[in-house]
């Protein structure tokens, strides 16, 4: 009911204190006020059943009224309308490069890996309110999934869609997937520009090495993060296709070329990061959100109305009809 709403002055609120005072000294002062005669019968007396000497104690009211309101103005109320407006001045372009080999689809983290990627990397693109970002999916080859774009909404739905098949080319190709990462951003104005390349296993095929890819992202300026996921050990992973299309699952060893990935990230001034379970991948996304901030300035415009004014006013026009009814209506009972 009063949100927007303020005192600048409030410390004119205490001579509020003042008022029961000068009730209790309208009290005291009453009967001195009002002349007395004592006679012994009053028989000889024409007497009258007006109700105006009984609403004389009305004037002081409105007395106090008066001395309330002036007390409010004092306190100077005032409407308050904030409008705010940002400005983006450091704007972050970022691509997602996502392994979606059948490996992927290993229940070390649940349901899988995939879907346990694309869970933490959705609630990571929301985040993310004012950057481009786009996806690049990779297996034996790679291929852009979404050009960067400020639209989280198409995003989301490609990342939503993203699910192993079999047209892209089996093995896992992190040079390509790098190198298609890098052709997103080279030509991109951002002030900032981040590479995140997620996989689960080691560079096996395609025709790019990593270490080349590595070297255009430095010479672009294109920092990388890279993220080895899959759990220590051994995992249930798919290791043959069944007649009806679906995967026969194994327990199989994780093998994650960390090294590459340390190198990779640390040329590019990146960071690694090994992602064991769904939490740990969620705090890795997290910290990658913290560590790549977009500078955003805002500005508070300020709308203030004085409401000091009526009330002045109110306060005048209670005087004012204190002193009429005092000097006419109840000049003969005062």
């Amino acid at each position: 009911m009063f949100e927007g709403f303020e005192f600048l002055n409030k410390e004119f609120f205490w001579l509020f204190l003042l008022l029961p005072l000068a009730l209790l000294w309208y009290i005291f002062k009453f009967k001195k006020q009002t002349a007395a005669l004592k006679i012994s019968s009053i028989n000889g007396f024409k007497t009258t059943n007006s109700f105006l000497p009984k609403l004389k104690h009305a004037l002081f009211v409105l007395r106090l009224l008066a001395l309330g309101l002036i007390i409010t103005a004092l306190a100077r109320p005032r409407t308050v309308d904030v409008s705010t407006k940002t400005k983006t001045t450091r704007g972050i372009d970022i691509v997602m490069a996502i392994d979606v080999s059948a490996s992927m689809l290993a229940k070390d983290l649940k349901p899988n890996r995939l879907e346990a990627l694309k869970n933490v990397a959705a609630q990571f693109i929301k985040e993310r309110p004012n950057d481009r970002i786009g996806l690049v999916e990779y297996a034996g080859e790679s291929y852009t999934k979404t050009p960067i774009t400020s639209d989280k909404s198409i995003v989301l739905r490609s990342l939503n869609d993203i699910k192993y098949n079999n047209i892209i080319t089996g093995g896992t190709a992190i040079g390509m997937g790098l190198a298609t990462s890098v052709n997103r951003l080279k030509d991109s104005k951002a002030k900032s520009k981040v590479i995140i390349l997620l996989t689960d296993g080691v560079n096996n095929t395609g025709f790019i090495d990593p270490k080349i890819a590595s070297e255009l992202a430095v010479e672009y300026g294109i920092k990388t993060y890279t993220i080895g996921l899959g759990t220590n050990g051994m995992a249930l992973s798919p290791v043959s296709m069944l007649a009806n299309g679906a995967f026969q699952y194994g327990r199989v060893q994780v093998e994650i070329d960390e090294a590459l990935l340390k190198e990779i990230a640390e040329a590019t001034g990146g960071k690694y990061f090994r992602a064991t379970n769904n939490q740990k991948l969620a705090e890795i996304y997290e910290e990658i959100n913290k560590l790549e901030k977009t500078d955003i300035e805002e500005f508070k415009f300020y709308n203030y109305q004085e409401m000091f004014r009526p009330l002045v006013l109110l306060a005048g026009l209670l005087l004012l009809l204190e002193l009429l009814l005092r000097f006419t209506i109840f000049r003969s009972f005062i």
